[in-house]
This record gives structure tokens, C-alpha cells and sequence, in this order.
């Protein structure tokens, strides 16, 4: 009886979806008609209004979709198909003439041949028989619809919780995708991928639909069967959309959702979409468009993050420090852009597992490269040329990626109608190489090495010489789905030499270096998903030759002179863990303790007790021993975060952090410079103290589509060293007699702006903040403006970003920038006397004065290639000018004394639009 029950439900479906299908096929009414460059809603209306179809959809979903063909009497289904053909949408159509435009889901509108024959399903699509899907479409629906068994099966499924781990990659390349968001709906659970795409979720054992998401990627599901605890490795694929995105944060609400306030991640398509000088796509450069991220100078990559200084900001490579972030007088930044991964920019709450700075830490992380097979891509512009090459070394086990930049500027120089500039050089090159392994799934190796070389000579004969050298090598070990670990060892170097031969009687050189090495355990443990835990231990080995000055050749006069060298050793522990205390309320605390050793052989100095560290205050010279402990500094630094949510769609945030930073640079600029020192602290200077405080407010609108949010912060630092007038830097043996210690203020708001997706796109930003400092001398010579407060040389109160990207067409964008800010501060001579028949000048209070106030408009046109999926290169233009209006922006204002009168002057950088245009290449 079962069967023949059977037999009867399998003949009434098999004849409704034969019905029905002959019901549509004749009811079907031809579609003609030009659609050029129409948005899909537009197109929508024109189909509705001349036929009889429904066609319903998010309107949010296809506002960058656009429709561009002609068609003559053909039926909606194959028009649908050349439109939504290699996109991310799928479309169903009924037998009442209604159409359903869905994303990255498929479904039916009638029940599947065998549907009643089959009994409990592990899956209700049957992709195969789908006839209205691409062939792409098909294969990405077999995954979805199997069902994966997680764990040893048992039967009764056993009730609890398990916890599933694993890696998400992008399926074309087998990189690690950082930022996905790996989720079920209910109960609503998730968490979201690390830097290695690794995400450990905790679920109740039972049957789910496992949801990933990720800009930028196809959003995907995966149905499981969870019985125990395993490991679970997904897939996802690129999202390629008629509109390019513009995206900061990785995960559409996670500014919303997340705890980490504060922290800005920046995407590679965000790198390459905003112009720059030269054409070069830049990292710095974006991310100093972003609010509370400011720089003095027209061509500087140094950040002045919420008011701390350059050296105050931790720019990590894969782990390890870079110490000058510039090529070729900062016009370009030290990283390849072809190269990133992802950047995270910290600017407060800092995680407990970064320390030594007291700003900010920018996180850069490269790719690991391509696993399945070889490809390239590079550029040629006008200045400089880069090529990057990745692939394979053991297919989906040993991956490589490869760089190489470098400039051919002097031919350029070589134009300039200025003879100095004629006879000028200017050069740089950087290589870069990871190579990723994989022993098993629970060990992986990961090997960095980064080089950079400048070398410049600007019209006379003294030349400049600088490099950074970076190694790191690091295991990840998994120890369970709920603990894994890093060990890291790194080192990072940096160098400079000044070198004069011209006149033999004083010829020179001059030679600067700073040597870092260190080693670190970090550890991530997952108990709940209202937990994830994180601690380590480090330690940090510093060497600096603070100068070495040499005479060069037989002929020369000039006196050796050599600094002794320094030696310091930081170490550091840290827990911090993030508890869910509720679906509202989310609260994340930690504690690093760091401890420093100032070690010898060293040469020290004693002063007069109570009296300036001058040198006719020096009482003693005191000599140590080899790795003798002269100075110890520590203490905790405490970080604390919380958010609460108001709504779906808006939260509130607040932070605590205290950071130590125990070396710091020593610069007459205030941009980075190649002649910057790096002084460790010692028993006369000691380490830098900062306390921040911060608080937000987030609002997403359109589904996560337009991010608004303001923050505020109040910032105090402590030990901030300013200069005496007329302080000497360079070579000094007693650089504490040409410094004071003095204390910083700084707090400010910013408001943000940002629109992800669509046609139009980008971010506005406006920062008001103030950094003010104040001496801590008791007597004059270590008083500046009489001990009151007093502007830092990067306070720049008013700051206003505007990033916007318009997509024409799959091919044609354009982009345009504008920027304004508050001039920053300047001494200036206010009055001139007469001294031993001298004219001197007298000098206004410090930093009293402020530059011109500076603005600056960009526009770039970025040219696609043709889109054909086979040819030998795919390839792209980028036309950009910087500077549009040619606005004389001063970058400093100097005095000359000219025939007996006093005459100011504004230097600029960039007086007039430069024009750029770079050929990138993929292949």
C-alpha cells in the first residue's frame, strides 16, 4: 500500500511540473528592445510595463548592477541570462509569470523529479536540473547543498555543544581569507576569521546552515551534521560584480557588531582606487585619509596619529618593525601594493598583544601567495616600475610570493630647467618574498624577507644612503579546535650614511644604524564563543650605533668621532580576553606588563642633583661592565573596551588604554627624515606613558551599506622629549644637555562618513583635535612659553577627507579626492636688534605662528582591459593628477636676511598639477 501511495504522489508531481512547464513555455512573451547602460530597476520597469512578468528582488542588491544590451523577440529567460551571466545573482521563474532575482541562492518553484520517492533529504536543491543556471553557478551550488558530517556519527545525535575549526581560502588562489564572518542564524552564533583565515565556532550538536560572508567574496552556506568536535576547511570565491567596491572594514557590520573600536582595516581595492602623486598606488596615503590620521608635510609618510608623534606609531611588516616607511624623499611609501594583504590600523584599544609605541600600531600582512597555480601582476609608471610574481612550490601545500620595485627618476631630474637639479640622483629599490608551507593541518611555516635601498644627491656632493632589512619566520601550531599558537623570531635593521668627497681636506662619512631581534609566543584560546582568550610572551633585543663619524681618504682633516653604542632588552606578558555578556553587551579587557633593561658596555654621565643636565652641570663619568643592568623600567599597561548595542543597526563604544614606549626618535623635522636618530631610554631619559580614553557612537543605514560614526578621545602622555634651542643631534655624547621632558595633551572628535557599494562610493571625514605640550624644567633653560601649554609642530586643529569613486561602466572609474587641513604651527621673528653692531633676531613664543592653511584636490581615471576571461594578460591604465588646481600649498616658511631687511618665504613641494600615467599588467 506504502508504495502504490508512492507510485500516486510521484505521477501527480510528475504531471503539475509537466503542466506547469508547458504552461510557461507557451505563456512565454518575447522581450525586445535597447537597454544601454540602464540600472536593473530601470530595466524592471520597462519589462513590466510591456509584458506580463513580475519580476521582485532587493532593490539594495542590484544598485550596482547595470544592464547593457540589445535584444530582438527572445524569451525573458534568455535575457536574464546574458545580464546576471558570471555575476553573483540567480534567477527562478513560476508558472504565474512572477521572477525571483536571488543572491548567491538558488530556489525552486516547483518540488524536484523523485521529491516523494526519496524520503528525508540531505538536501531540497538539486542544482543538476536547475536548466536556468550558468554552468558556474551550478558547480558553486554542489557545495551548498551537500550535507557534511562533523565528528564521529552517532546515533542519537548526543545533546551539547561542539566545537568546529578550520580555514576559510579563496578556492582560486588558496590564500587564507582574513575578516570573513562565519555564522549560523539560530541561535544567532559567530565569529570571524584571523590574519590566517582560521576560525574555531562553538555550535550546539545538531544540523545547521553554516553561513560565510566576506566583502569582496560570493557569500556561501555550508549544511552540517555537527556530532563532536572537528575540523572543517571552506572555500569561497571571488565576488566579481559589474561595480567595483570601495571597502574599509571586511565585514559589512562589523563597526556595528564588533568590540574593537577605534581600528580602521583597509583593503587593497581601497589602495588602488585613490590617487596619488606620481600614479603609484599607496598605502600610507590612504590611510592618511582616514579621520584622526594626519601628516605635516606635502610629501612625508609619516603619521601624526591622534597627537602623537611619528615615532610613536608601531608599522609592523609580518611582525617586524620597519623603521623609515619612505622611498625617494616620501613620495612613496615603503610597501609594494601589489604585495598587502590587508592593513589594520589601531588608533585606540589597542589589543594587549602589541606594545612598545604610544600611538598607534599599523598591522600590514602580505599574501601568502598563490597555491594552485603561477601568475604575476606589476606596473610601469612614469618614475617607477614593480613586478610581482607568485604561485606553487608543492601545489596546495608550498606557496611563494615575490616582488621587486624600483625607480628610474632621474631622467626626470635630468629635464628640470634648475641646474641643481639636473646634477641631482635619486634612486630606490625594494624585494620582497614570502613563501608559505604546510606540513599537515596542524603545523604551518611562514618566512618573510623585505630589502629596501635608497640612495640621493641633491645637487651638491654629499649623498644619502638608507635601507631597511626585515626577516620573520613563524610556526603556527594547532594544538585543538579551541587553541592554536605563533611563534615568531624576527629581525628588523635600519642604516644610513652621509657621505661628503668633493673637497679631499674634509671629506667624510657618517653612519647611523639601529639592529632589532626578537622572539615571541602567541597563543589564541577559544573555551566558548563568549570567550576568546589571548596571551604570549615576548622579548625584544635592541642594538643601536647611535654615530660614526670617519674622515675618508688620506687627505682629509677631519677628526674621528664615535658614539658609544647602546644596548636595551624589552620583555613583555600579556592576557587579554573578549567576553559576549550578552547579545547586547560585549566587553573585552587585558593586561600587558612590560619590563625594560637599559644594558651596558656603556659610558655614563652624573649631573648636580637639582640642578639642568647641562654640560657644566656634569659631575662624573661612570663606566659599565658588558650586559650590566643600568637602568630598569616597567609597568603595566591596561586595556579595556566595551560595547553595547542599541539596535541592529547602531552601538555604542568605550576605551581605556595605557601604553609605554621605552625608544624613541630624536629629529630637528618633523616629518621622518634619513638622518633621524633612535635614542633607547636610559637613567636620563626615561620611557614615554600614555593614557587614552575614548568613546563612539556607530549607525549603519541601506543594510549596512552607509557606516556613520563619531569618536572622541582625551589623550595624556608623559616624558615627551622637546628641544633646546639650538639643540645638536647628531653626534652628541650627552644628548640629554639638548633635551627636556615634557608633557603632552591631545583630544579631538571624528566624524566618518562612508558609503561601500554602488556606483557612487567612498568616505568623508572631519577631525577636530588639538596637541598641545608643556615643558616640565624648573629653570629656564628647560622652560619653553614660560611653562604653560603650547602647540606641537603637528597640532593641526581642522581636517577635513573627502574619497569618491564613480563607476561608470564595467571598465571606465573615476575617482577624486579633496583634502583640508589647518596649517601647522611655527616660531617666527617678530622683532630684530642690534648687538656688537649685529643685527639679531628675537623670536616669537614657540610654535606660536601657523603656515597657510593647505588644500589639495586629486583626480585619477582608472581604464579596465577587456574582460575576456582567456588572453594572455589582463591589464588596466590609472591617468591621474595630483594636485588639480596647481594650489602653492606651504609646506615651511623660512627668513632670509637680504641686504640689511628680513624677507619670508614659503617653500612648496608640489606648485603646480602633476600628471601621471601607469600601465598595470596581471598575467
Amino acid at each position: 500500500m506504502t508504495q502504490l501511495y508512492r507510485l500516486t504522489f510521484l505521477f501527480a508531481g510528475l504531471l503539475c511540473i509537466m503542466t506547469a512547464g508547458l504552461a510557461q513555455t507557451s505563456a512565454e512573451k518575447p522581450i525586445s528592445g535597447e537597454f544601454v547602460n540602464q540600472r536593473f530597476d530601470q530595466f524592471v520597469r520597462t519589462v513590466e510595463a510591456s509584458t506580463p512578468y513580475r519580476i521582485f528582488y532587493n532593490p539594495t542588491d542590484v544598485d550596482s548592477l547595470v544592464v547593457d544590451l540589445r535584444v530582438d523577440r527572445q524569451p525573458l529567460r534568455a535575457v536574464l541570462r546574458q545580464i546576471l551571466e558570471g555575476s553573483k545573482f540567480a534567477f527562478a521563474m513560476d508558472n504565474q509569470q512572477r521572477v525571483y532575482i536571488t543572491v548567491n541562492r538558488l530556489i525552486r518553484t516547483e518540488l524536484p523529479i523523485g521529491f516523494f520517492l526519496r524520503g528525508p533529504s540531505d538536501s531540497d536543491i538539486d542544482s543538476t536540473s536547475a536548466s536556468y543556471l550558468s554552468e558556474n553557478q551550478k558547480k558553486r551550488a554542489e557545495p551548498e547543498a551537500k550535507l557534511y558530517e562533523i565528528g564521529k556519527r552517532t546515533n542519537p545525535i548526543r545533546p551539547g555543544r561542539s566545537t568546529i575549526a578550520g580555514h576559510v581560502r579563496n578556492v582560486a588562489s588558496g590564500e587564507p581569507i582574513v575578516g570573513a564572518a562565519v555564522y549560523i542564524e539560530n541561535p544567532r552564533l559567530g565569529t570571524v576569521t584571523d590574519q590566517f583565515g582560521f576560525y574555531a565556532i562553538t555550535l550546539p550538536r545538531g544540523r545547521h546552515d553554516l553561513k560565510l560572508r566576506s566583502i569582496g567574496l560570493k557569500d556561501t552556506r555550508r549544511r552540517i551534521t555537527l556530532y563532536a568536535d572537528g575540523k572543517f576547511d571552506i572555500e569561497m570565491e571571488d565576488d566579481v560584480i559589474a561595480l567595483k567596491e570601495v571597502v574599509i572594514e571586511a565585514e559589512k557590520d562589523a563597526n556595528i557588531s564588533g568590540l574593537q573600536m577605534g581600528q580602521e582595516r583597509v583593503d587593497i581595492k581601497s589602495i588602488k582606487q585613490v590617487p596619488t602623486a606620481l600614479g603609484e598606488a599607496d598605502l600610507l596615503r590612504v590611510i592618511q585619509t582616514l579621520p584622526g590620521v594626519k601628516t605635516v608635510g606635502e610629501s612625508s609618510t609619516g603619521l601624526n596619529v591622534r597627537g602623537g608623534a611619528t615615532d610613536q606609531n608601531l608599522i609592523l611588516y609580518n611582525d617586524a618593525p620597519i623603521y623609515n616607511s619612505s622611498h625617494l624623499f616620501g613620495f612613496f611609501s615603503a610597501f609594494n601594493p601589489d604585495m598587502i594583504k590587508s592593513a589594520e590600523l589601531y588608533k585606540s584599544a589597542i589589543p594587549s598583544r602589541y606594545g612598545g609605541r604610544l600611538s598607534s600600531v599599523l598591522d600590514v600582512q602580505t599574501r601568502d601567495g598563490n597555491k594552485k597555480k603561477f601568475i604575476g601582476s606589476g606596473g610601469i609608471g612614469l618614475l617607477t616600475g614593480r613586478l610581482t610574481v607568485e604561485g606553487p612550490l608543492i601545489k596546495d601545500k608550498t606557496s611563494f610570493i615575490a616582488g621587486i620595485r624600483t625607480t628610474y627618476s632621474d631622467w626626470l631630474l635630468s629635464q628640470l630647467k634648475n641646474s641643481t637639479f639636473q646634477n641631482s640622483e635619486a634612486q630606490f629599490y625594494d624585494l620582497n618574498l614570502h613563501v608559505t608551507h604546510d606540513f599537515n593541518e596542524k603545523n604551518t611555516l611562514y618566512l618573510t624577507g623585505y630589502l629596501s635601498r635608497d640612495r640621493f644627491k641633491l645637487g651638491s656632493d654629499t649623498s644619502y644612503r638608507y635601507q631597511n632589512e626585515v626577516a620573520t619566520l613563524k610556526w603556527k601550531h594547532i594544538f585543538n579546535n579551541k587553541l592554536y599558537s605563533v611563534f615568531t623570531g624576527s629581525y628588523s635593521g635600519y642604516n644610513y650614511t652621509v657621505t661628503s668627497e668633493k673637497n679631499p681636506v674634509n671629506a667624510y662619512q657618517l653612519d647611523f644604524s639601529i639592529n632589532q631581534s626578537q622572539l615571541k609566543a602567541d597563543f589564541n584560546y577559544y573555551p566558548t564563543n563568549q570567550h576568546a582568550v589571548d596571551f604570549g610572551i615576548s622579548s625584544t633585543y635592541y642594538k643601536l650605533r647611535p654615530g660614526n663619524f670617519q674622515p675618508v681618504g688620506k687627505a682629509s682633516l677631519i677628526a674621528p668621532d664615535l658614539v658609544d653604542a647602546e644596548q636595551g632588552l624589552e620583555s613583555a606578558v600579556y592576557i587579554g580576553d573578549r567576553f559576549d555578556v550578552n547579545p547586547k553587551l560585549s566587553i573585552s579587557g587585558g593586561l600587558r606588563y612590560s619590563f625594560y633593561n637599559y644594558l651596558g658596555p656603556h659610558s655614563g654621565f652624573q649631573y648636580a642633583p637639582g640642578l639642568p643636565k647641562t654640560v657644566a652641570n656634569i659631575l662624573d663619568t661612570v663606566a659599565y661592565g658588558r650586559n650590566q643592568s643600568i637602568k630598569t623600567y616597567g609597568g603595566p599597561e591596561y586595556r579595556l573596551s566595551l560595547r553595547y548595542a542599541l539596535s541592529s543597526t547602531a552601538s555604542f563604544k568605550a576605551s581605556f588604554n595605557r601604553t609605554r614606549q621605552y625608544i624613541q626618535m630624536l629629529s630637528n623635522t618633523t616629518v621622518i627624515s634619513p638622518t633621524d636618530i633612535w635614542k633607547l631610554s636610559d637613567p636620563n631619559i626615561k620611557p614615554q606613558i600614555g593614557d587614552q580614553y575614548a568613546i563612539g557612537f556607530y549607525k549603519n543605514n541601506r543594510n549596512n551599506t552607509i557606516e556613520m560614526s563619531v569618536e572622541a578621545y582625551y589623550k595624556t602622555m608623559q616624558n615627551m622629549l622637546d628641544y633646546r634651542n639650538g639643540a645638536t643631534l647628531i653626534l652628541n655624547h650627552h644628548i640629554e644637555t639638548d633635551v627636556v621632558s615634557a608633557q603632552g595633551m591631545a583630544y579631538g572628535v571624528e566624524f566618518l562618513v562612508k558609503k561601500m557599494t554602488g556606483k557612487l562610493n567612498g568616505w568623508i571625514s572631519y577631525t577636530y583635535a588639538r596637541t598641545l605640550l608643556r615643558t616640565n624644567g624648573q629653570t629656564g633653560s628647560d622652560v619653553i612659553n614660560k611653562g604653560e601649554f603650547y602647540p606641537s609642530s603637528y597640532d593641526k586643529p581642522h581636517d577635513v577627507t573627502m574619497i569618491g569613486n564613480y563607476k561608470i561602466n564595467r571598465r571606465f572609474s573615476l575617482s577624486l579626492n579633496f583634502t583640508y587641513s589647518t596649517g601647522r604651527p611655527i616660531t617666527l621673528p617678530v622683532a630684530k636688534y642690534t648687538v656688537d653692531n649685529a643685527m639679531r633676531l628675537l623670536y616669537s613664543e614657540r610654535n606660536q605662528y601657523r603656515i597657510p592653511d593647505y588644500y589639495r584636490a586629486d583626480f585619477a581615471m582608472n581604464i579596465e582591459g577587456n574582460h575576456k576571461v582567456k588572453k594572455l594578460a589582463h591589464s588596466s591604465w590609472t591617468i591621474a593628477v595630483y594636485n588639480l588646481t596647481g594650489r602653492r600649498n606651504a609646506y615651511s616658511v623660512y627668513f632670509k636676511s637680504e641686504n640689511g631687511a628680513i624677507h619670508g618665504y614659503k617653500l612648496s613641494i608640489f606648485g603646480q598639477p602633476i600628471p601621471s600615467i601607469t600601465y598595470n599588467f596581471r598575467f
